[in-house]
């Protein structure tokens, strides 16, 4: 919003040309949603406290954690306000994307609201049925998915270079139609020789991304400041590669899918990595309020979508590695346990619990597990040269 605003005044007012520069919005964005957590967190703490909306805390779990029994929760509801925020204040809302990755976080966040609020009047961690919750997810997933095919078929910037495409990246591959020239029919041969090219198995493949990302980040969101610095890293490496992908020179130079328009989520990104900082003053050990799954599973449906757009669907398995080995801790878990009537191969699942029970403190585990999570950004962002 105060994006158009000074690209009214800017012909009058020379100095307001510096906002029509991604990078410096995308600053502004970060900083802002930094402002939006320090200037609201005590205030919401304070709330939740009054409204007795405290975290239930599993008898199963580690017997340490029942000490965090009756922190407030739904802390999310603070994330949601310092990304969506400032993304709609400095973004350039006559790009689709932006609307997209709105719609998603604030989509995702309904769920998770939905699901804390049951638990809350209900007790015991009663919210949501697993398939309720999943069906959800799978339906807003879904919406995206057929709004992002849309926008490659028919939408803006279809049929001319830097349109959006159902193609698959593949990390660590030349997969870049470097050569592009004309339009239709000869723009799709080219992308097809060039990509691997999903056609409509793109709906069903999106659907399972953004919904396995959403779910992997709420199953990392168990110890103090773990998943939401997770997110941050891997939020930070998403805005550096939507930033590169909306560049012709750069994406072309690097070999990546140049998407026109997309350079504009960056704006999103930095909301994301500014709201992840803030949030991580009152989350950190021992946390002040818990984000809850209003947060968590916004976070997840965020990152998801956002690799979606920017074209980096697969690399988000190497970005997001930490999240992958929590949820794979939990399947793995279980499909053992079922196999062999009740045998384990971790302590306790996820993995941080496991850890925990091997008697590393809830800080140690916290920052070897930050620690990785950098690593693994780290390996996505080599992808971009290493091909």
């Amino acid at each position: 919003m105060i994006y158009h605003l000074m690209t009214v005044l800017q012909d009058s007012l020379g100095p307001l040309r510096v906002f029509t520069f991604v990078n410096f919005r995308t600053a502004l964005a970060i900083f802002s949603g930094m402002i939006i957590c320090f200037a609201l967190g005590p205030w919401l703490v304070k709330r939740l406290q009054a409204l007795q909306i405290g975290q239930n805390i599993r008898e199963e779990g580690p017997v340490s954690h029942q000490l965090k029994a009756g922190t407030p929760t739904m802390g999310g509801l603070l994330i949601l306000a310092a990304v969506l925020v400032p993304t709609l204040l400095w973004a350039d809302l006559t790009v689709p994307y932006t609307w997209v990755l709105v719609g998603a976080t604030a989509a995702f966040g309904a769920v998770g609201f939905a699901d804390d609020l049951l638990k809350i009047k209900r007790g015991k961690n009663k919210g949501l049925g697993a398939r309720q919750k999943l069906a959800l997810q799978f339906l807003i997933a879904f919406a995206i998915a057929g709004v992002l095919f849309w926008m490659a078929d028919a939408g803006p910037y279809a049929g001319e270079r830097g349109g959006y495409t159902t193609a698959l990246t593949v990390p660590f591959t030349k997969q870049m139609d470097v050569n592009w020239e004309g339009e239709g029919e000869a723009r799709r041969q080219m992308v097809d020789e060039n990509f691997l090219e999903l056609g409509w198995l793109f709906i069903p493949f999106v659907m399972i991304v953004i919904v396995g990302a959403s779910n992997a980040v709420n199953l990392t969101d168990g110890l103090d400041g773990l998943a939401i610095g997770a997110t941050g890293i891997a939020g930070a490496t998403y805005t550096v590669l939507a930033y590169l992908a909306g560049n012709i020179a750069i994406a072309t130079y690097l070999l990546i899918p140049f998407i026109r328009g997309v350079d504009e989520t960056t704006i999103f990104g930095g909301a994301l990595v500014g709201a992840c900082l803030g949030f991580m003053w009152w989350n950190c050990y021992p946390a002040s309020v818990f984000m809850g799954d209003v947060g968590s599973l916004a976070l997840g449906g965020a990152i998801g979508t956002l690799a979606i757009v920017v074209k980096q669907e697969l690399l988000l398995a190497i970005v997001g590695g930490l999240f992958v080995m929590e949820a794979a801790s939990v399947i793995l878990q279980v499909m053992y346990f079922k196999a062999t009537g009740g045998k384990r191969i971790f302590r306790m699942a996820p993995l941080h619990h496991h850890f925990e029970l091997k008697g590393w403190s809830e800080p140690k585990v916290i920052t070897r597990f930050l620690i990785m999570a950098v690593i693994f950004a780290m390996v996505g962002l080599s992808s971009l040269k290493i091909r």
